[in-house]
């Protein structure tokens, strides 16, 4: 995902010679060719992210579309007040891609864990949040950012994801997306957790329970419209992703559908706490109840709440 974000944005800046990168020492075997194409427009600025969002601001108040690119928790939490004082006050055109969001980095522990990031990007004026689940999202997303005129977090993992559907010709990415259609539950998610989703709902769906699983590429601002027509429709309401569970995706939906008469919502994602364990990728979403197995049981129990 990430190194198809990356080639389409050094495809991009061959017709746009105001898209610049800069890194704080990461992106090695990811961001060489743009370093390579167009070496007067990327710079390393070391293991120092503050400056680089700085920079990055100074460069877009001056007519450039910078992005920048670190680690999950390094490109946002350890530089938020940049972020926010020198990027969003200004609405500066910055595009922040932060790679390995959750618990992707698993077996470093939890400061290399990116939790808490939607939340935080969530709650900035002027931010649009970015969360693609399979490399068509990304690619889309990539386009949409770069078009956009003002400040973009674009959260991506790190592994080599599936394509997860089909999709629509030419589809609106701040759009909701369905992955699988249902009406007794609906499942919302974002990032690749959505495979997991997926997976869950097609089981569920083999036991005469029709849930429908759909894609939020982006998390923010929400498609509130599409997310309150299918939640007022369902039994029951889930999202689904590898954030707390307190302000991300879950956040946001339940502040579009809490007025809605009768709606029944379960968040799932990380517990509200400092992991004190650690293991790979798949072992730490399968801890959090985030395997596709969980999920299904997770669901199952819920409806027997409801019913």
């Amino acid at each position: 995902m990430r190194n198809a974000v990356i080639d389409e944005i050094t495809s991009l800046a061959q017709s746009n010679d105001k898209i610049t990168v800069i890194t704080a020492d990461l992106g090695y075997s990811v961001l060489e060719e743009f370093a390579e194409k167009y070496p007067e427009r990327f710079f390393n600025v070391g293991i120092a992210e503050q400056a680089m969002t700085s920079m990055a601001a100074g460069m877009a108040l001056s007519g450039e579309i910078v992005i920048t690119y670190s680690i999950g928790n390094f490109a946002t939490l350890r530089c938020i007040e940049q972020i926010r004082n020198d990027v969003c006050y200004h609405n500066a055109n910055v595009k922040i891609i932060a790679v390995g969001g959750g618990v992707a980095y698993g077996q470093l522990g939890m400061s290399h864990h990116a939790t808490e990031d939607i939340a935080m990007m969530r709650a900035l004026p002027d931010m649009t949040v970015l969360v693609p689940a399979d490399p068509q999202e990304a690619l889309a997303v990539a386009r949409f950012a770069i078009e956009h005129d003002g400040p973009c977090y674009i959260r991506l993992a790190r592994r080599g994801e599936p394509v997860l559907y089909v999709k629509e010709e030419n589809f609106d990415i701040t759009k909701l997306q369905t992955i699988l259609p249902g009406k007794q539950v609906a499942v919302f998610c974002c990032g690749p957790i959505a495979s997991e989703v997926k997976s869950a709902c097609e089981a569920l769906k083999n036991q005469g329970i029709d849930a429908g699983a759909y894609s939020v590429p982006c998390v923010s601002p929400l498609d509130e419209e599409s997310v309150r027509k299918i939640a007022a429709e369902a039994d029951c309401v889930f999202t689904v992703e590898e954030h707390q569970v307190r302000g991300g995706l879950g956040g946001a939906v339940a502040e579009a559908i809490c007025d809605i008469p009768g709606a029944v919502l379960k968040c799932l994602g990380i517990p509200n706490e400092f992991p004190h364990i650690v293991g790979s990728h798949d072992y730490l979403c399968d801890y959090y109840g985030l395997s596709a197995k969980k999920l299904e049981k997770t669901i199952l129990d819920m409806l027997e709440i409801v019913r």
